[in-house]
């Protein structure tokens, strides 16, 4: 079947469209400029403000004028990342889509649904002559995924509405009233490399095959970080090598999934190297079988290098990611099952005059948040690295009080026959950003079934959709009046 026919077609046909257009971080100008031609052939007011959000506005539907105006918003942008064994062009092709059961996938990459799918429904309804809705603005942000730089560029004014739903979450059975913030760790060391012994031999070291992830949703979950893996492997045999190279990761906000290293070792020493990192991975693969049973590792001969890292540099990659922290940092003390703070290390970096470490750390806690970042900048430094904060951006604190909220509980245990659960999340939404811009507006999140977000494991329920749909024009027919 045809991903564009599925139900609910509203939509699964503008999935299809929108997918079929590059929509990376930072490289949103195609997507923007298919938002304006899209609302401008309905005939709505479609503008961009500018730093390139997108924002439609559609009269209510007669009888629904004395309706709350609703923000329907959703980010345009997605992470873009592929396994190393598909050739792939983000900037080129659209994502190549199947069917599998009730799941639509993506053939090695990453599928979009996040947030692709919210983007898709918004459209639905703009388009739609039958749904009964109030006066809607639809906002399309951009630059998501990668510091929220179109939500935090969004000017006080822009937007008019009185309540604001967020379709960018990924369990049908919750309803998000919070989030975590973020800040960027990124720790630099410039590097003069020494010459290679040419005499050495030299291996590639590439792990791969771990699941991966959204590295909020799913740090929770214990899951192989690739880095952290590689690095224990190597310090299992760091006194008989000397590094060349190392790429790890790919995105900050995805747990790395594959790591390549390139090594010399002496003749003499190549059994114990061999044995050692055998040894090493296989312990590893055992504590994650469980949870990653597709860890794989190949160890390679390949052609000599000239340079390596001194080992004074070596000690201090190796020693600073054995101590800086990945994963959970704290669980919540107010909010059951919630991760108050973690950090994802989740990019290595070693070329010829660069160490590159970057982390994403997130929580729903400011003190928290700046605990993690400050113990993560004093373990980097200590070693000789400089270490850059950016990109931060607040959470979104709770209310449980939220008028929406008791509408959206109510509507989903009458139509569901089973209460939701109402949560905040250890992702980063763009409610908090949008709250501190626009305070009265009362805000909830909530979305279709999505997993593997941000791995090319990325995977959407067709049924939950269908679910989604159902309950989201259901919101809208039943808003409260002015």
């Amino acid at each position: 079947m045809n991903i564009a026919q599925l139900e609910p077609k509203a939509i699964w046909k503008n999935f299809s469209l929108i997918n079929a257009i590059p929509r990376a971080s930072k490289k949103e100008d195609k997507i923007v400029q298919f938002m304006l031609d899209f609302g401008n052939k309905l005939g709505l007011e479609t503008q961009t403000d500018a730093i390139g959000n997108v924002l439609i506005r559609k009269p209510a539907t007669p009888g629904m004028e004395n309706r709350k105006t609703v923000v329907l918003q959703s980010h345009l942008d997605m992470v873009h990342q592929k396994n190393n064994s598909t050739e792939f062009d983000f900037d080129r092709q659209g994502i190549d889509m199947y069917i599998d059961g009730d799941w639509v996938k993506a053939k090695g990459t990453t599928l979009g649904a996040d947030n692709g799918l919210g983007v898709a429904a918004i459209m639905g309804i703009l388009e739609s002559e039958e749904i009964e809705h109030p006066a809607i603005e639809a906002l399309f942000t951009i630059d998501e995924e990668t510091g929220m730089t179109g939500a935090k560029g969004l000017k006080g004014g822009f937007l008019k509405g009185d309540i604001l739903l967020n379709l960018d979450t990924e369990e049908d059975d919750e309803i998000d009233i919070g989030c975590a913030g973020g800040i960027d760790v990124t720790a630099t060391k410039s590097i003069i490399k020494v010459k290679a012994n040419p005499e050495a031999i030299t291996f590639e070291l590439t792990l791969g095959g771990l699941q991966g992830g959204h590295s909020g949703m799913d740090i929770h979950k214990g899951l192989g970080n690739a880095n952290k893996i590689m690095n224990d492997a190597l310090l299992s045999v760091e006194n008989l090598i000397q590094l060349s190279t190392l790429k790890g990761g790919s995105l900050r906000n995805a747990i790395p999934r594959e790591s390549v290293a390139v090594f010399t070792c002496d003749r003499n020493d190549e059994k114990n190297v061999i044995s050692s990192l055998e040894r090493s991975i296989t312990k590893m693969k055992t504590q994650y079988l469980k949870l990653d049973p597709q860890f794989n590792y190949t160890l390679k001969k390949v052609n000599s290098v000239e340079n390596v890292l001194s080992k004074n540099d070596q000690n201090q990659l190796f020693s600073s990611i054995q101590d800086a922290h990945n994963g959970v940092f704290k669980m919540s003390d107010f909010m059951d099952d919630l991760v108050e703070a973690s950090n994802n290390i989740a990019k290595i970096t070693v070329d010829d005059k660069m160490i590159t470490v970057e982390c994403l750390t997130r929580s729903s806690v400011e003190e928290s948040k700046m605990e993690v970042a400050n113990g993560l900048k004093t373990t980097f430094e200590n070693r000789g690295f400089q270490v850059k904060f950016s990109g931060d951006y607040p959470g979104w604190s709770p209310n449980p009080t939220s008028p929406i909220l008791s509408v959206l509980e109510k509507l989903y245990e009458e139509i569901f026959e089973k209460k939701p659960k109402v949560v905040a999340c250890h992702a980063g939404l763009e409610c908090g950003i949008l709250g501190s811009h626009y305070p009265d507006l009362d805000m909830i999140s909530f979305g279709p079934a999505i997993r593997g977000a941000h791995s090319p494991d990325e995977k959407a329920s067709i049924s939950s959709s269908q679910k989604f749909w159902k309950y989201l024009l259901s919101i809208l027919k039943n808003t409260p009046n002015r």
